[in-house]
């Protein structure tokens, strides 16, 4: 399946707009990632695991749309946007959503 974030895809012409879909993964951090990422706060550096745990929640989110784009019969999803918010400070989602098509 193709997925972008542009409006159609060059070469393949949309036949069919089948609907918007969603994909939403919730990450939850814990009190030792808390730690450590306060610390690299303060002396700088990257957060692994904290990158490691967003990447993961990122292809929940895009593969969840993609299966509700599959049932939906489509074969492309476009104008894929992600959306990041806090939740009740310790959490994080990731919502992608788009609209799922029928390409040639």
């Amino acid at each position: 399946m193709i997925i972008t974030t542009t409006p159609s895809i060059e070469g393949r012409p949309i036949r069919d707009y089948m609907g918007i879909v969603t994909g939403e993964a919730i990450l939850g951090a814990n009190l030792f990632k808390d730690f450590g990422a306060s610390i690299r706060d303060v002396i700088g550096g990257r957060a692994g695991g904290y990158e490691k745990d967003l990447q993961k929640a990122r292809d929940t989110a895009i593969g969840e749309m993609q299966q509700a784009a599959e049932a939906l019969g489509a074969n492309a999803i476009v104008g894929v946007d992600l959306d990041y918010e806090t939740l009740k400070g310790s959490m994080l989602m990731v919502t992608a959503s788009g609209t799922a098509v029928k390409v040639d």
